[in-house]
């Protein structure tokens, strides 16, 4: 029996989309495409959700893929105010998560998420209140989909997982939950209905 939702945030409960930031300080172009590949796909994004490098050390990292000094200080500009521009609260998000909290359901948080993300989430997580529990990635140096990151899930806050059930944007996302004996769902298209419907046809009350 399902007793307790996962949920991921971005682009589950959040949508974020890296050119929003990336638009205040440039026009399209080569630079544009350097800039936002240097920060937003880059190694160093990846060791900040995994809590393994510093802001200031990854920002360093960033900028030295780039050549010219102008675009080493757009990469700044980007990298310093990305979580102002790039996260939103979808739509009708704080309806279900407060639906699911008031029918009796643990709600939780699993997210690759760099520190900077605890410092400000509850600007744009819905119903934030409602979360029983917060787990970011770069505060337990794990990364979604490894097995120890669900693992640390369950005991940090105590829950079987067989009673949960897990939903993300990401298939590997899931395939990793499975594979700890935890359900889930792939939930891509930010479309909170849909979602509504697939949590029902899991036999859970939304």
């Amino acid at each position: 029996m399902i007793k307790n939702i996962v949920f991921d945030m971005g682009k589950v409960l959040v949508g974020y989309d890296e050119n929003r930031v990336c638009r205040q300080f440039m026009e399209d172009g080569e630079s544009y495409r350097r800039v936002r590949a240097a920060v937003f796909y880059s190694q160093e994004w990846v060791l900040l959700d995994m809590g393994v490098i510093s802001e200031e050390e990854g920002l360093r990292r960033m900028k030295s893929h780039l050549e010219s000094e102008q675009e080493k200080q757009l990469a700044e500009e980007c990298y310093h105010h990305w979580h102002e521009f790039c996260m939103w609260t979808i739509k009708e998000a704080d309806t279900l998560v407060k639906d699911l909290k008031d029918t009796g359901y643990g709600i939780y948080l699993c997210s690759n998420a760099p520190l900077r993300l605890r410092t400000c989430y509850q600007d744009y997580l819905p119903a934030a209140e409602c979360f029983d529990g917060i787990l970011f990635s770069a505060e337990e140096k794990l990364l979604k989909p490894q097995k120890e990151i669900y693992e640390r899930l369950f005991e940090k806050f105590g829950l079987k997982r067989e009673e949960c059930f897990f939903i993300d944007d990401q298939p590997i996302n899931i395939e990793g939950a499975a594979a700890c004996g935890m359900k889930g769902f792939c939930h891509r298209d930010e479309n909170i209905a849909n979602l509504r419907e697939a949590l029902k046809r899991g036999g859970i009350r939304a």
